[in-house]
């Protein structure tokens, strides 16, 4: 075994088997260098490799969902994006122990009002490079195990690690995302996020839920189990 193996079995089964997280793969960064803010791409010069890890939703909050997102819906969400901001910086100490440099890149974060949900990088494009899913339908990433029941984060490093494979679209003949987008946005010719954003804003307004958030591509994508 390579030191690039090792590097990746340790993290790997610390990820899953000590934080509880539900998926991990690796690509290098410089599949994600025009999705990064200029920001991170300063200071991630000599981070050539990104982990991407996922938590997967609570099944029982997400079935929950009918037509708009709940305040209970927000509240898991925000958990879950602590818990994985947590995690990252954990996977980070141990980069630190094995001799490298991280970066944990926050799991939601938006950088202006003007930049609508443009955040230092987007998770869901490291996911897919990384293996773990592909870019369904839902303009989300979709997982085997879980559909897009999962959030995501990504830990940028100089580790020496070994990387993963992207994954060939696995949507097939499934269209239940755009039969339950309530905005409209989905169709089989792309996603439109000026419909997207409207309706988010108007839920934030109507339900009190806090954030640009809905939910029901989420719940109606949930993978091949």
């Amino acid at each position: 075994m390579d030191k690039a193996e090792r590097n990746y079995n340790i993290i790997k089964e610390f990820a899953l088997e000590k934080l509880y997280l539900s998926l991990f793969g690796v690509t290098e960064t410089k599949q994600l260098y025009n999705d990064m803010s200029d920001e991170l791409r300063d200071a991630s010069n000599e981070l050539i490799y990104a982990i991407s890890v996922a938590f997967k939703l609570s099944d029982a909050v997400i079935d929950s969902l009918v037509d708009h997102p709940t305040r209970l819906y927000m509240h898991h969400y925000q958990a879950v994006n602590r818990y994985l901001d947590s995690s990252a910086l954990l996977i980070g100490k141990i980069i630190e122990e094995l001799g490298g440099k991280y970066i944990a890149v926050p799991a939601s974060l938006f950088l202006s009002k003007e930049e609508k949900h443009r955040s230092h990088l987007s998770h869901r494009t490291a996911a897919y490079f990384a293996g773990l899913g592909w870019i369904g339908r839902n303009n989300l990433l979709v997982t085997p195990e879980f559909g897009s029941r999962v959030r995501l984060v990504t830990i940028l490093t100089d580790l020496e690690l070994k990387t993963d494979t992207p994954m060939e679209f696995g949507c097939g003949d499934c269209y239940e995302c755009i039969k339950a987008c309530p905005a409209g946005a989905l169709t089989e010719n792309g996603y439109d996020f000026e419909k997207c954003f409207k309706l988010l804003s108007y839920f934030v307004g109507k339900y009190n839920v806090g954030h640009h958030i809905c939910g029901l591509c989420v719940k109606a994508c949930r993978g091949k189990r």
